[in-house]
């Protein structure tokens, strides 16, 4: 049997629809046939050549709504079952890492849509283990961000521990799904946007932040956290400055743009800077678990499988609120 694929042939090439084989399901492997499948920055960063892991040709997508076809040898699960699969594809099980509860820091990793190919495709194989059970009641396209955005968010948020005012950076897929889950637990929202883009302060006032603007102002307090979505490395100093001693700058996307050096004044006072890396099975069964407790209500804009470029295209120019979602 044959599927519709959007498959990236090199970087920074437009996606192509091909006709490709629908793929078996291996040991502990499922099949699914792909319901929904968000567009994520990540993929934009797999386009233009970012990821040193990446592949070529590569079916992009990682934030995948599905249901069983069939499943491999070592795996039971009945058909029609609907499941989510995310970035975090394999590990290895054997290193430090994996055996610390660090397994998104396994070096030995795949990634959906990155090395593995993803959802942009009417049929997908994935690793059983690495599959999560879906809240049943968030439907298919609004459940597709939560895979990637809402998880990343999730474990970007638990990074900024009890902060009470917290910065967002970069006001997309993950930061109006952040903003739900902080004012659920009680915390107040700073909007970040590009400059001049008043439709990205309205979403992200109608999503619960109490205040928004672009990311060169200033907040009317000082913030106890910064969270980085946008991939701009010029960002990090800015975010230090409005942070108070103490506090915490998460940095939340897997590519940013280089850092510019800045004034040891911005860091000193115990001010802390990291990184998010990946999730981990744990951080998913949590996240999913609370979402509908919130519940977050991820805003959405459907596209057929072969609009996947005009998708990619909305993200990079910043014009959709909330997440892409294509339905092959």
């Amino acid at each position: 049997m044959m599927m519709r694929a959007m498959v990236l042939n090199r970087p920074r090439e437009s996606l192509s629809l091909q006709e490709r084989p629908m793929p078996d399901p291996g040991p502990g492997q499922v099949l699914l046939r792909v319901r929904a499948c968000a567009v994520c920055r990540t993929d934009l960063h797999v386009c233009d050549d970012e990821l040193p892991e990446a592949r070529y040709p590569i079916i992009p997508g990682h934030e995948i709504v599905g249901e069983v076809v069939s499943c491999g040898p070592g795996i039971a699960l009945p058909a029609g079952s609907r499941l989510g699969v995310p970035w975090l594809g394999w590990t290895c099980g054997e290193c430090d890492f994996c055996r610390n509860g660090q397994e998104n820091l396994c070096d030995r990793a795949r990634f959906t849509g990155c090395n593995i190919d993803g959802g942009f495709a009417e049929f997908v194989v994935a690793d059983a283990r690495y599959c999560f059970a879906l809240p049943p009641e968030i439907d298919d396209i609004h459940a597709a961000p939560l895979l990637c955005a809402g998880l990343i968010g999730f474990r970007a948020l638990a990074m900024t521990g009890q902060a009470h005012r917290l910065g967002l950076y970069g006001f997309g897929a993950a930061a109006h799904i952040v903003a739900q889950l902080a004012t659920f637990q009680g915390r107040e929202c700073y909007a970040f946007v590009r400059p001049g883009d008043e439709q990205a302060v309205g979403f992200a006032r109608e999503t619960g932040c109490i205040w928004a603007a672009g990311s060169k102002d200033r907040p009317p307090v000082a913030l106890d956290a910064a969270i980085i979505f946008a991939p701009v490395g010029n960002l990090l100093p800015t975010a230090l400055s409005v942070v108070r001693k103490g506090g915490t700058v998460v940095c939340g996307g897997i590519h940013m743009s280089d850092i510019p050096s800045f004034p040891y004044s911005l860091l000193w006072g115990e001010r802390i800077v990291r990184s998010v890396a990946n999730l981990t099975r744990a951080d998913g069964k949590a996240f999913l678990a609370l979402a509908p407790r919130v519940p977050v209500r991820t805003t959405v804009k459907a596209y057929p499988l072969s609009d996947a470029n005009t998708a990619l295209c909305a993200l990079r120019d910043g014009t959709i609120s909330g997440a892409a979602v294509l339905q092959p």
